[in-house]
């Protein structure tokens, strides 16, 4: 008999033997065994983890003699035909080879007749995406309405390519990618059942050079197996496959975690001198660093595919360098992978990667400068960046000999002024302290007249402005007068009598200037702080207080500067009070 390869010779017969598929395996079962089967199955994942082999299994478990069986027996005639693929009730069709709709009609026309021996007439289509338009649209109708005895089983590798209309009338089952672990131990009972020496390291080599598929795996095992002569050496291994040794990778995530570029360059040269492809060794060192990250995070040691002493000692350089760390390194090989991947020079992108990596523990985050962090005396420690900086965002190199001194000066808080004395010549102090707490109370505060007695602060305007900005900062000036004066001290606001309005030159009243401010000639325009009559500083006060203008005046911190009237009548002017759109 001629040789026949593993991977068909280990192909699954029965949901048994189906690898790492097992919630799949249960709701498959749990139809047969309650009679729910559904007019067409759609089975989508990666190459090589089961699809065709469930979708083949499934036709044998409904046209079993013993069954519908939640396993086939694989014995009687049904189930032996199907196996060889001799079975006039089941087809297999490939729709990379099958997708023009001529086919697909001439298909669906013979489908409409009942099974020739079977129980179920049962069409596989392997790769449906590849269907053309015009395909769907042909086998649509009979997907949607098929005779009792038909039952459709699709499988695809790109699921986002099968039309909404065919996915809709199906029940879809997504098979995963086989963890390393798994197929590490399927690889394991194949080797035992075929004679093959392979260490463990060997087979978690091949595991995850299979990437979760168990096709690729055992093939990869098969192939390694004739180079050896039905025994796999761990170099072997690593040659053949291109994988690199943990210890190298070890070195190299302690070189960049120390910032030592000279020892992740002397690791670029061996990947070179070695011949190994520099894209898969930085595919390789993201999963390693990704190992770590998880150890730093505490998890399982067991998900870790590292034999038990390497796990220790990444676990201890996990631990040194903590989560902020490794995390940000990550994110940074991440942001570097495009490049690698794409990069014609492919050895020189990866050493560039890591060199830049390994200027990582030099880098100081902003918020790490502003709160004065840093090492003086030299370039920032790791430990200072790794657990002040994490991934802050834009960082840059800093030296630190004259970082004290801009920190200092940057961080250090003025001392606040001594309260006023009480005979009011801090009274200064207290305004200038009101500034900082909000400008708009100081600019009330240097337009009233104060005076201390006791702890009571006496407060005498003469303004609408003032008098209104202070009756809306009154928590403001509550908190001002007990950080000033201490606890227990109090305001008083008092309204100043308006000034009397001697005739002008023109023989109508006019307004007496304020207090230190100077008189102004007749005819020219007022200034923005003189205020024309008693009159307009009560319509000013009056519009202040009004419940639609409070919440614009505390908004842009501002007062009342002026009223236009509403209406201009032969009588003069006529205002309610009421906000209107044309006043300020």
């Amino acid at each position: 008999m001629s040789y026949q390869v593993l991977a068909r010779k280990w192909r699954p017969q029965d949901f048994t033997a189906l690898v790492g598929q097992e919630p799949i395996v249960t709701a498959l079962r749990n139809a047969l065994r309650e009679g729910r089967v559904a007019q067409a199955y759609l089975f989508s994942g990666i190459r090589g983890v089961g699809k065709t082999t469930a979708a083949r299994v499934l036709a044998k478990a409904l046209n079993c003699e013993r069954g519908p069986a939640e396993d086939p027996c694989n014995e009687c005639r049904a189930c032996l035909e199907i196996t060889a693929g001799t079975d006039l009730d089941v087809q297999e069709v490939d729709a990379a080879t099958y997708s023009k709709v001529e086919q697909v009609r001439e298909l669906t026309e013979g489908l409409r007749y009942g099974p020739a021996r079977n129980r179920y007439k049962v069409v596989v289509i392997d790769e449906i995406h590849r269907l053309s338009r015009q395909a769907f649209d042909a086998l649509l109708k009979i997907v949607e309405e098929p005779p009792p005895h038909l039952v459709f089983l699709f499988a695809t590798t790109e699921i986002e390519a099968v039309p909404a209309t065919i996915l809709s009338r199906c029940q879809e089952y997504h098979f995963r990618r086989v963890p390393a672990q798994v197929l590490a131990a399927h690889l394991r009972r194949i080797a035992t059942a075929e004679g093959i020496e392979a260490s463990e390291t060997a087979l978690r080599l091949i595991a995850r050079a299979g990437e979760g598929s168990v096709r690729d795996s055992v093939a990869l095992l098969d192939q390694l197996a004739t180079f050896g002569g039905s025994a796999i050496a761990d170099d072997d291994a690593k040659r053949l496959l291109g994988g690199l040794d943990s210890a190298l990778f070890h070195r190299l995530l302690a070189a960049l975690l120390e910032g030592d570029p000279v020892a992740a360059r002397l690791v670029v040269e061996e990947i070179e001198e070695h011949g190994w492809d520099p894209r898969g060794a930085f595919t390789q060192f993201l999963g390693y660093c990704r190992d770590a990250l998880h150890l730093a995070l505490k998890a399982d040691p067991a998900i870790v595919d590292l034999p038990t002493e390497e796990t220790v000692a990444l676990r201890a350089l996990a631990d040194r360098a903590g989560y902020p760390t490794l995390l940000r390194l990550l994110h940074h090989l991440l942001s570097s992978e495009p490049l690698v991947r794409r990069s014609e020079a492919a050895l020189l992108a990866v050493e560039v990667a890591w060199l830049r990596a390994a200027e990582l523990p030099r880098l100081v985050g902003l918020e790490t400068l502003i709160a004065g962090g840093g090492s003086p005396g030299g370039l920032t420690s790791q430990s200072d960046t790794t657990s002040r900086a994490g991934l802050s965002g834009p960082t840059r190199p800093t030296r630190q000999a004259k970082q004290p001194d801009r920190t200092t000066q940057t961080t250090q808080t003025a001392p606040e002024p001594p309260p006023p004395p009480a005979d009011g010549s801090g009274l200064p102090a207290l305004i200038e302290r009101a500034g900082r707490l909000r400008p708009t109370l100081k600019a009330a505060l240097e337009r009233a007249r104060l005076s201390l007695d006791g702890n009571t602060l006496s407060i005498e305007v003469t303004e609408a402005f003032a008098e209104s900005t202070l009756q809306r900062l009154a928590a403001q000036l509550d908190r001002l007068v007990q950080e000033a004066l201490g606890e227990g001290a109090c305001w008083k606001l008092r309204r100043a009598p308006a000034p009397a309005e001697p005739a002008g030159e023109s023989g109508r009243a006019g307004t007496a200037p304020a207090p230190g401010v100077e008189p102004r000639p007749a005819g020219s325009p007022p200034k923005s702080d003189e205020r024309d009559s008693a009159a307009a500083q009560s319509r000013r006060a009056e519009l202040s207080r009004h419940p639609a203008v409070q919440p614009v005046l505390q908004i842009f911190e501002t007062e009342v500067e002026s009223v236009e009237p509403r209406d201009q009548g032969p009588d003069g002017e006529e205002w309610t009070g009421e906000p209107q759109g044309d006043q300020e």
